[in-house]
C-alpha cells in the first residue's frame, strides 16, 4: 500500500502533469471554455495555498478564481481533476491501472449542453477498459446508461434491480 500512496503524493505535489491530464477532458466538457492554469498567489496572511489552480476562461480571456465557478462548472473541473489524477497515478505507478471509478451526483447543476459533454468523455473512458459507477437521479442519465443499477426502498429494505435498457 505504500507504494501507491508514495506516488501519488510525489504526483500531487508536481501537479504539472496532473493539471497537462485534466485539461484534456477539461477541453472537451467545457466546450474549449476553460483551462486550468497554476497560480503562485498566497493565501490569506501570506500563507501557502498549495495546488494554488485558477481557471483560464476563453469567452473573457481572463483569468477566474475557481471560486467564481458555478456549481455545474466546479462539478467538471473537479471530475477532469479526478480522472487527469487517475491517468497520472497509472502512468506513475508501473502501469497499474485506476480502472473503476465512481462519481455522486453533481449531474443534476448541469445544463444539458453540458451534460452531454460530460457523458461523452465518460463514455470514451469505457471505450478504454473502464468502468464509471455514477450515482445520480437526473432522469437523462437514466435514458442515456443502459446498464444500471436502481435501488427500491421499501419499508423493510432496499433492494436492487439491474436495468438493462434504456428509461423512457
Amino acid at each position: 500500500m505504500g507504494l501507491i500512496v508514495f506516488p501519488f503524493l510525489n504526483i500531487w505535489l508536481q501537479a504539472s502533469p496532473c493539471v497537462d491530464a485534466a485539461n484534456t477532458r477539461l477541453t472537451r466538457m467545457s466546450n474549449h471554455r476553460f483551462t486550468l492554469v497554476h497560480s503562485d498567489e498566497r493565501a490569506a496572511r501570506g500563507a501557502k495555498s498549495g495546488l494554488g489552480l485558477k481557471v483560464l476562461d476563453a469567452w473573457s480571456g481572463h483569468q477566474r478564481h475557481t471560486d467564481t465557478l458555478s456549481g455545474g462548472e466546479s462539478f467538471y473541473v473537479s471530475l477532469s481533476l479526478a480522472l487527469g489524477l487517475a491517468d497520472i497515478v497509472t502512468a506513475e505507478a508501473g502501469g497499474q491501472a485506476l480502472d473503476t471509478l465512481f462519481i455522486d451526483e453533481g449531474f443534476g447543476t448541469l445544463d444539458d449542453d453540458t451534460l452531454h459533454q460530460v457523458l461523452d468523455v465518460l463514455d470514451s473512458l469505457r471505450d478504454h477498459d473502464r468502468t464509471v459507477g455514477v450515482i445520480s437521479h437526473v432522469a437523462e442519465m437514466r435514458r442515456r446508461i443502459t446498464q444500471r443499477l436502481h435501488v427500491r426502498k421499501s419499508p423493510v429494505g432496499s433492494t436492487l434491480v439491474h436495468v438493462t435498457e434504456a428509461a423512457e
